[in-house]
């Protein structure tokens, strides 16, 4: 049989009388169990409160769906509480080893409240406290399910700029053996100055990046003059070269000047060459860009976070809502459209940057 002095050492009923706590344990029903009892299921009418007085214990429950658990420990008063709305029961009780509590009758409640107002008291408090900690789970789960879709979205952006980097890196691989030895057999022939510096032109003309890329339609137009000029100086399978010069907006006109200068095999190894080197400029400038994606992205996590920065500072508004329309960049592609109409003048408001993106 437990003693009034087993029950006063346990928090929720220090300093209590010692009428009330033999009226209490009168009430209770004192329960032995075994390690992987069960002493409560979830829905199970909610009946009893109990008074953990030996053993650990673990809770096992779900909440909109997530499961969650906690320990029950000795001293801690669990199930229902004075007040409570509660019905069913939402947890599992288990014992994680051997154990003893007591069950208090949810029917005694009403005379609970008059015997003992002090610890009806204590049991409100209890429940508050519960209430805040179910609802600052649910916010931690609500965060986190966030942060899960967050960055599953960064995800998907970080890796198509990786994706696309990594591919022309290895094509570039095969590009520099093309003009490694386009490059050879050039050295073989012997040109003159003007030669050379002719073939340099073309490479350096070909290769600049403010070329602006023609439409689908221009692209297959100049594919097809460029392949039909080739096939009149005898080049009849350099069609992916066509192709290639016809993406950068060359026009067929320009290479005449390489066949009225060289020969036809020296000519096709100038074009080889040249063809390879706008092929990477084209992989370098698609490298140079998905890089620059990457770092911006990164940039904007570090923004978006305020990582390494202090927690309270001056926060330009502006600037935050920027990095967060970047963060949120792949939301925006599905048809949302931004209009800004930002003041001229800075806005700063001391706040935690962080939260506040």
């Amino acid at each position: 049989m437990i003693e009034k002095s087993e029950l006063l050492r346990i928090p929720t009923f220090a300093d209590l009388p010692d009428e009330q706590l033999e009226w209490f344990l009168s009430q209770c029903q004192e329960q032995f169990l075994k390690a992987g009892d069960t002493y409560i299921r979830q829905g199970d009418p909610a009946e009893n409160m109990f008074v953990i007085l030996e053993g650990e214990f673990q809770a096992r429950g779900e909440i909109n769906g997530e499961t969650f658990a906690f320990p029950v420990k000795s001293g801690d008063v669990t199930g229902v509480l004075p007040f409570s709305r509660m019905k069913k029961t939402p947890i599992t009780g288990r014992a994680l080893s051997n154990g003893r509590l007591l069950r208090f009758p949810s029917a005694q409640f009403p005379q609970l409240v008059q015997k003992m107002p002090e610890l009806a008291t204590r049991l409100v408090g209890l429940m508050s406290d519960r209430i805040r900690e179910t609802t600052r789970f649910e916010q931690q789960r609500d965060r986190l399910a966030s942060l899960g879709k967050l960055s599953a979205g960064l995800a998907h952006e970080l890796n198509n700029p990786a994706s696309a980097a990594k591919r022309a890196a290895s094509q570039l691989r095969d590009i520099l053996k093309k003009i490694k030895n386009a490059s050879l057999e050039l050295g073989r022939r012997d040109l003159t100055s003007a030669q050379k510096a002719e073939i340099e032109k073309l490479e350096v003309l070909f290769t600049q990046k403010d070329i602006v890329p023609p439409d689908a339609l221009t692209v297959s137009d100049l594919e097809d003059q460029i392949d039909s000029l080739l096939r009149s100086h005898g080049q009849n399978d350099l069609w992916q070269l066509a192709a290639d010069l016809a993406r950068r907006n060359i026009q067929p006109e320009v290479l005449e000047s390489l066949f009225g200068s060289l020969d036809a095999d020296t000519a096709r190894a100038a074009l080889v060459r040249i063809a390879a080197s706008v092929e990477i400029a084209s992989l370098l400038h698609e490298i140079e860009s998905s890089t620059s994606r990457i770092s911006d992205l990164v940039g904007a996590i570090k923004e978006y976070t305020y990582m390494d920065q202090a927690p309270v500072q001056n926060v330009d508004i502006v600037k935050s809502l920027e990095t967060t329309l970047t963060i949120l960049n792949h939301k925006l592609k599905q048809g949302v459209a931004v209009q800004r109409d930002y003041q001229p003048v800075p806005l700063l408001v001391n706040s935690f940057g962080s939260e506040l993106n």
